[in-house]
């Protein structure tokens, strides 16, 4: 494939985060871009609202005749969370269109750039969206295909004039092994997506892969302890020894301050733009890649105080003297700690009350366990049903299943319109609401019943 020669793309599964993304980067270069999901959201209205024609309704007769024959000119891309059995998709197939995953476009985008990915079950998100957001504030104005939307740029796909590219790269399906980086950060490698691998060992050894395949030359930053053989950079927070290292970490005016240390360069008092120590870590990942390509200690300081942060990402929707309202994209026992654990640290002295949505019915089965504990962390827990997305149910696995092995009271099964008349009346002091499915159309209902 030749991407200078693509003059129209269409995109099935065009509303999610990676996917959107290359939507908009075809249609940044001029291609006539079309696509079909599920359901609207927030973003299928942007993107529609850019020029891009979608389709809501898995009907072939819907398709634009444009796309009826395979030419060298159409790209067809797809993600692997759409159903098989998809009209739209088999469409493609029958008619003898070559389909792509977007992991393997995002590979061929990338190859002839200078290419940063951060991977990572956790993490991968934010540490992305802070490398770009330093390198941008640097002057070395790069692109980036990220896995959120970056409240500095209200997007998740930067166009830069330069030759670098950062890339969130997926473990989700093996995807991030169609890339070859300059700079490698791996944030994390605890189990998930055992649903794809199997078992946590299999997932290990794609991390591996993956950290097997940087350019000659090139650079890995991984966290602390991971268990990885090749040459790397660690990264830390607090008192245990690595190369890169975030310490003294305080909370002061309701803002996260560290330093950071690494080999001669101490970086002071960094103020950070968003919360979370677990934001902390990521920062100092972005800091270390930053040092690797030249960016003064200065200019990324200054750079991570400006950051916003990402949408559902640690994000304040709600910051008043009654009520704070915090909203985190974490699905992962161990995402939930992190969020859990710094919502605690910024304001101790109130009860917090936990909204959450387990998302897929297999990663509930094989975390039930760890999910317990994490939500056991709160005051008061508000648990929704289980979000599906592309899975079918399992017998005995459920919300409840979660429930049972919690040791905390102060919790109930409630439905979305339920959890927003809970808040209404009872008007929390703290809320966090968690979770990757579509929990975040409880947002606005939430905020509004806090404001009332």
């Amino acid at each position: 494939m030749e991407l200078s020669n693509i003059k129209q793309v269409y995109l099935i599964g065009i509303g999610g985060i990676g996917m959107s993304g290359l939507a908009r980067y075809f249609n940044h270069l001029g291609c006539a871009v079309c696509g079909y999901d599920k359901t609207p959201t927030t973003l299928t209205d942007a993107l529609q609202n850019e020029g891009m024609a979608i389709i809501f309704m898995d009907d072939v007769s819907l398709i634009p005749s444009a796309f009826n024959k395979p030419d060298d000119k159409t790209l067809i891309i797809y993600t692997p969370a759409i159903p098989k059995d998809s009209a739209v998709l088999n469409h493609f197939r029958s008619a003898g269109f070559e389909l792509y995953k977007r992991s393997q476009v995002l590979g061929i985008i990338s190859q002839s750039m200078f290419t940063v990915a951060v991977a990572g079950t956790h993490g991968k998100t934010t540490t992305s969206s802070l490398i770009t957001h330093i390198l941008t504030e640097a002057g070395k104005d790069c692109s980036a295909f990220l896995g959120g939307i970056a409240s500095n740029y209200n997007s998740n796909v930067l166009y830069g004039k330069s030759n670098i590219v950062v890339v969130e790269a997926d473990e989700y399906d093996r995807s991030f092994l169609t890339l070859h980086p300059d700079v490698a950060v791996i944030t994390s490698m605890d189990a998930d997506h055992l649903d794809i691998y199997g078992n946590h060992e299999h997932l290990t050894d794609s991390f591996k892969m993956f950290a097997s395949q940087i350019k000659a030359g090139g650079k890995l930053i991984a966290k602390l302890g991971l268990p990885l053989t090749h040459t790397l950079t660690s990264y830390t927070i607090g008192a245990e020894a690595a190369d890169a290292v975030g310490t003294n970490i305080h909370v002061k005016n309701g803002s996260f301050y560290f330093d950071f240390e690494s080999g001669d360069t101490i970086i002071k008092d960094i103020e950070m733009g968003i919360p979370g120590i677990h934001n902390i870590e990521n920062a100092v990942a972005a800091i270390q890649v930053a040092l690797f390509m030249d960016v003064s200690p200065a200019k990324a300081k200054a750079a991570l105080a400006s950051f916003k942060g990402v949408k559902r990402r640690f994000e304040y929707i709600v910051k008043g003297a009654g009520s704070v309202y915090i909203d985190d994209y974490a699905h992962h026992p161990e995402e939930l700690k992190a969020a859990i654990t710094s919502v605690k640290k910024l304001y101790p002295e109130r009860k917090l009350t936990v909204v959450f949505q387990p998302h897929l019915f297999t990663r509930t089965r094989d975390f039930a366990d760890g999910f317990a504990g994490a939500l056991d962390m709160a005051d008061e827990l508000l648990m929704l049903e289980i979000y599906p997305a592309r899975e079918l149910p399992i017998a005995g696995v459920d919300s409840s299943l979660i429930l049972s092995k919690m040791q905390l009271n102060n919790k109930q099964l409630l439905s979305k319109q339920e959890v927003v008349d809970y808040v209404q009346s009872q008007q929390p002091e703290l809320l966090l609401t968690v979770g990757a499915g579509d929990i975040d159309q409880l947002v606005e209902p939430l905020k509004q019943a806090l404001q009332s």
